[in-house]
């Protein structure tokens, strides 16, 4: 299991017009999280893309607890749960300024080829990364 926390300020083109975040934005959000999650580990998406794969969410969970509005600091809390065979499973938990949790979610992602989007097991360097950074918590 590999923790990491990613702090962001809600941008007014995030809001909708009942000046909420848009739910579709929540997707976006955990995206963003999962991808610095990987960078804190050594990995970028452009090694993955260069090394011949893709990873496609196949899965998306996402529970609204709370609304939030525009200019609002949130945290996210991204856990990398599991990998298996080709598939990578987080956790997401958004918390506001107060430290309240507003939202949380689980997304499923598979490796595919990229140039066939066939399933495949993870390259070796992000066996390596994940394996080497196993228990560790990393804080933006």
């Amino acid at each position: 299991m590999i923790e990491h926390e990613y702090t962001f300020r809600v941008m007014y083109p995030d809001t909708d017009k009942m000046g909420t975040v848009h739910h579709s934005n929540y997707a976006k959000y955990y995206e963003t999280a999962r991808w610095e999650l990987f960078r804190s580990i050594g990995i970028s998406y452009h090694s993955v893309e260069e090394a011949g794969y893709l990873l496609p969410v196949t899965s998306i969970k996402i529970k609204y607890l709370k609304t939030t509005f525009y200019d609002e600091q949130l945290t996210i809390k991204t856990t990398l749960k599991a990998m298996g065979g080709v598939l990578l499973y987080f956790t997401y938990k958004i918390f506001n300024e107060q430290n309240v949790l507003i939202n949380e979610g689980e997304t499923e992602l598979a490796f595919v080829g990229r140039s066939d989007w066939q399933l495949c097991e993870a390259p070796d360097f992000v066996i390596e990364a994940i394996e080497k950074n196993k228990g560790c918590y990393f804080r933006q």
